[in-house]
Formats: C-alpha cells, structure tokens, sequence
C-alpha cells in the first residue's frame, strides 16, 4: 500500500505472548499489575520530591523527570495490549501504529539522555561538592533538560517521517507486542535500506554517546573517591551514586537484550521477551532502586502522606 493512499481501513495485528484463550485473563492481570505499580511508583517519586522542599536540587530534578518519562514510555505500549486483550482483537491502525513508533522512541531516547544527565551530575556532586549548586543551577538544569526533549523529539520525528515514506501491504503481522521502529520497518514491501541505515547510525550515535559520557562521568567519579581517605568518605560518596549506576546497568542491559534478540534470532517470542524487561521491568524497578537506597526520597515520602490535610 502507498503511503500517499487512504489509511482509513488499514492496519496491522499485533503479536500476542500466548494464542490460548486460557491464559489470556492471566496475562491481563499480570501486566496489568505491573502497569499499576510502574505508575503509583513513579508518581510517589514525583509527588515527593515536589512536595519536600529538601529535594529541590538538580538530582532530584532529574529523577522526578525520569520518573515521568518513565510513566509515558510504559503507557505507550501497555495500554494498548491490555485493550487489545479485553476486545480479543490484535488489530492496531496505521496511524495508530505510527504515534505508537513515535512516542515509544521519543520516551526511550529521552531515557538515554537523562540517565547520561544524571551521570554527569553524580560527577559535579562528587568531585566539585564546594560548586555543585553554582554549576548544576536550575536554569542548567532546566536547559538539559530541554535539550534532551528537542533531540529525542527531532530523533523520533525523523524515524516517523521515513516511516511514512515506505509502503505496506495491509492487514500485516507485526511479530510484536507493540509497533517497535525496527519491526515495523521490516514488514515494508519497498526499500529500506535508507531507513535501516538511518536505525544503525542511531544506535551508535545515540548509544554509544550517551553511554561513553556515562563512562567518563564514572571514571572520574572512582578517581576521585580513590582519593578520598576515609573509608566512611569513600562509602558515602559511593553510596550518592549506587541508585543511579544500578539503574544505568539495568536500562542498558536490557536495551543492549532487545536489540541483539531482534538482531541475532528471528523468534518474535524473544524478542519480545526482552521488549517487556525494557518497556515495563525497568521503569517499574526504578522507584524502588532509588526509594530502598535513599534515605531522603523515604523520608519524603512518609512525610507526604502523613502530612496533615
């Protein structure tokens, strides 16, 4: 079909993780509860670091924005399967699947952006704590923040606005959960290969870069604790970053998971698989890697909701 035609009876179908009716209520239930909990979690990180006046700096600034895209990239894909599953239909409409692409990579870009943020962050905490609050300034702040948004936002637009050039036979199954860019590219019945270029440049770009700015931001943070002479200096100072760099592991593990499954096996279950540690697992973990290991997000949190109405 011509991306230039009508759109309007077109669409796609969705893969399923099990074609038994049985185990359908099942799978419901399940993601269900985990969309649920990734949710409250989230928002409780949110709704404390606003309300507590003693995490009104940069680190809790950026996680409260993790947190939120966090929400917005599970509620991408969730949602629509468990509609999906309560209608017993795997149908998905062409522009549907298309805002589904855009927002899922612009959530997921952004998560990239604001973990090599947070790194950066750690670093200034660390080996500049006399600076810290003069060089992580809420308008600095504020600025990477934006900067992460545009980037991600133009990213995604570009993947979207080639999408759009392709052609695709109708009633297609995309051997996936939700419409992820890499999948849906491969069901075009014209040329991909600008798109598929486009995909592999991106990944190096936007993974590799971020994740050597991690990389250094951490070199210079174990060189500077090394310097530290104390060992309760040494493990206090380890301890501001331990959160951020369980979730840097898991966000990149998971990620790295996805796209070698999508690459290495042509099994649609696998990749799958670790769609769902990428797009539901990891945001659900992150509140409670950083509510379990930071004293201040609990005391927060206790204080918000025993706070006198």
């Amino acid at each position: 079909m011509e991306p230039g035609n009508s759109t309007q009876n077109f669409k796609f179908l969705l893969l399923r993780f099990s074609e038994a009716p049985e185990l359908q209520p099942l799978i419901f239930w399940i993601f269900l509860s985990m969309y649920l909990i990734t949710v409250f979690g989230n928002l409780v990180i949110i709704l404390a670091t606003i309300s507590d006046s003693h995490l009104h700096t940069s680190m809790y600034f950026f996680l409260s924005t993790l947190s939120f895209v966090d929400i917005c990239l599970t509620s991408t894909t969730i949602p629509k399967m468990l509609m999906n599953i309560q209608a017993e239909s795997k149908a998905i409409t062409y522009e549907g699947c298309v805002a589904q692409m855009y927002f899922y990579t612009l959530f997921a870009a952004l998560d990239d952006f604001l973990l090599t943020v947070m790194a950066y962050d750690r670093y200034v905490a660390i080996c500049h704590p006399l600076h810290c609050t003069v060089i992580m300034s809420p308008r600095l702040c504020r600025l990477l923040c934006l900067v992460s948004w545009v980037v991600s936002a133009m990213y995604s637009l570009l993947h979207s606005l080639m999408l759009l050039q392709l052609s695709f036979c109708p009633d297609l199954e995309i051997p996936h959960f939700f419409c992820e860019l890499y999948q849906v590219i491969q069901l075009a019945s014209s040329d991909t290969f600008f798109n598929n270029m486009m995909i592999y440049l991106a990944i190096f770009l936007l993974g590799s870069g971020p994740f050597a700015g991690i990389v250094y931001s951490y070199s210079k943070i174990v060189a500077c604790i090394c310097r530290i002479s104390s060992a309760q200096g040494k493990s206090k100072a380890f301890s501001t970053c331990a959160s951020h760099l369980s979730i840097v592991s898991l966000f990149y593990c998971t990620s790295l998971g996805l796209y070698l499954s999508s690459a290495a096996t042509h099994s649609s279950h696998s990749s799958a698989t670790a769609s769902v540690m990428y797009t539901v697992v990891t945001p659900m973990l992150n509140p409670f890697i950083y509510s379990l290991r930071n004293n201040n997000i609990k005391q927060a949190v206790k204080s918000f909701y025993l706070k006198p109405c």
